[in-house]
């Protein structure tokens, strides 16, 4: 079969349903980076999001609560990070590994204690986000599908570009960066690093955990068991490809986000779904050692 084939239109809709989890939590670990906090604790934070999500949703009955419950979900779970990083002195990775460790935990225990099941929740009641469609652009081949999104799916294409514009064009901007990069000449300026540095780990929390609503309200509805599924890995391994900028971001989960797409159509063809189900994270591995690759022969050629 003609690989080229496989490549349509639902191709590319199922490219951004998996694109959308990952884009927003790898923009919440990028600007933790840009503070000086290294976030692996992402995954535990997409799951901690998606269990809110449903939960809120569930009791509610509305998807923008639901939304709301995973973001706050997400940003209460990141105090761990931020606070035992930040003001105790913590080892943010040992934190952050613990994090993702516990997310697994609680979520599997609060699925029997509030919902009474175990390893999958499923219910009528799960309000899901709706999909906006825009009239007239919505219909333009292929590029309409940009235009055929859930809200969050909009906000996270939004905010690539407007977060370039706010840490490169705008003074507060400057001062995160300022606070990773210099944080004692950044104090001596008047800027408060550990505020800073606590807020955006909050902030990513909240991305993260919004990532998480968009895969248990926005692409299905319900909550299972490690659901997260090592998104939250391929959103770090995002940031470190992209180098913490945010268009690099948009471009590396774009990345997985195809491939992850691509191989269920491959799928059909007769290979295997162990394979299939890998590829994502071979192909994320592959280009992150390309990168680092390529940095050591620019280094080595300034050296020279």
């Amino acid at each position: 079969m003609n690989l080229l084939t496989l490549i349509d239109a639902d191709l590319f809709a199922s490219v951004l349903r998996a694109l959308i989890p990952v884009l927003l939590a790898a923009l919440g670990g990028m600007l933790c980076e840009r503070v000086g906090v290294f976030n692996i604790g992402l995954e535990g934070m997409i799951l901690i999001g998606a269990f809110g999500a449903v939960a809120g949703s569930y009791f509610s009955g509305s998807w923008v609560l639901g939304v709301l419950a995973g973001a706050l979900a997400g940003a209460l779970f990141s105090l761990i990070l931020g606070y035992g990083s930040v003001y105790r002195g913590g080892d943010p990775i040992v934190l952050a590994i613990a994090m993702n460790i516990l997310g697994v935990g609680i979520t599997s225990f609060l699925i029997y204690a509030v919902f009474g099941v175990q390893g999958v929740f499923k219910d009528p009641g799960i309000a899901g986000i709706p999909t906006w469609r825009i009239p007239f652009l919505a219909d333009i081949p292929y590029l309409g599908l940009l235009f055929n999104l859930s809200p969050l799916g909009y906000l996270a294409l939004l905010l690539a570009p407007a977060l370039w514009l706010l840490l490169f064009r705008t003074p507060l901007g400057l001062r995160m960066r300022g606070v990773g990069e210099r944080p004692l000449a950044a104090a001596t300026l008047g800027v408060n690093p550990k505020r800073y540095q606590l807020l955006t780990v909050l902030a990513s929390g909240a991305l993260a955990g919004l990532g998480g609503a968009q895969l248990a309200i926005g692409n299905v509805q319900q909550f299972t068991e490690g659901m997260s599924a090592g998104r939250g890995w391929i959103a770090v391994v995002a940031v470190m490809l992209a180098r913490a900028h945010p268009i690099g971001v948009l471009g590396a989960a774009l990345l997985f986000g195809f491939t992850d797409a691509f191989g269920f159509r491959l799928q059909s063809i007769g290979l295997p779904q162990q394979l299939t189900d890998a590829m994502p994270y071979i192909v994320t591995l592959l280009a992150l050692l390309l990168m680092t690759k390529r940095l050591r022969r620019k280094k080595d050629v300034q050296l020279a």
